[in-house]
């Protein structure tokens, strides 16, 4: 754990290309999530990861809230398990299944109980899986094409995980319930 205090940057603190994509953040969500903000540290991070993590996927939202929620459990961020515990609530999960989803499962949806699964033993083991869990996600429907498209889901959801995770920014979305 480090000792070294980050602040989140104002939008007065960051490149004036930083405070562009904050008015289209503060326009589209009506705030700048702290997260966000803290990447605004440096000049260049934002842009590239909004551009990451913005591009093109195979995947609908609902899968992408479903790894999103298993990585952030798997990697600890307290922050970006209240974000998408509420993103994923917008998106049509309850609570109890996006409780049930950070544990590495989904017994009320088969398709997304595999997705679970992969990401989660994906991100314990680095990208390696099981051929159980590899044949499970495949037999679900999912192609070679979307497995890709989740490893970089994966690493999308992992690069906010460990900024947070470093900066530990002020959470400002609703605390998300702690596991029993």
């Amino acid at each position: 754990m480090t000792t070294t205090t980050f602040t989140v940057p104002t939008r007065e603190e960051v490149s004036s290309n930083n405070q562009t994509i904050f008015d289209h953040l503060q326009k589209g969500l009506g705030f700048v999530p702290n997260a966000y903000a803290t990447i605004a540290s440096s000049k260049t991070a934002l842009e590239n990861y909004m551009t990451f993590t913005n591009a093109k996927s195979s995947l609908n939202k609902k899968e992408k809230e479903v790894i999103n929620l298993v990585v952030s459990q798997v990697n600890s961020c307290t922050y970006c398990l209240a974000a998408h515990t509420a993103i994923g609530k917008m998106n049509g999960f309850s609570e109890d299944q996006t409780i049930e989803i950070r544990k590495g499962g989904a017994s009320f949806d088969s398709r997304f109980d595999a997705l679970a699964r992969f990401a989660k033993e994906a991100t314990i083991n680095k990208g390696n899986v099981s051929e159980t869990t590899l044949n499970n996600l495949l037999n679900q429907g999912f192609t070679k094409e979307n497995i890709i498209d989740i490893i970089l889901a994966v690493a999308d959801i992992s690069i906010t995980n460990y900024v947070n995770n470093l900066t530990n920014p002020p959470i400002d979305f609703p605390l998300a319930s702690q596991l029993d």
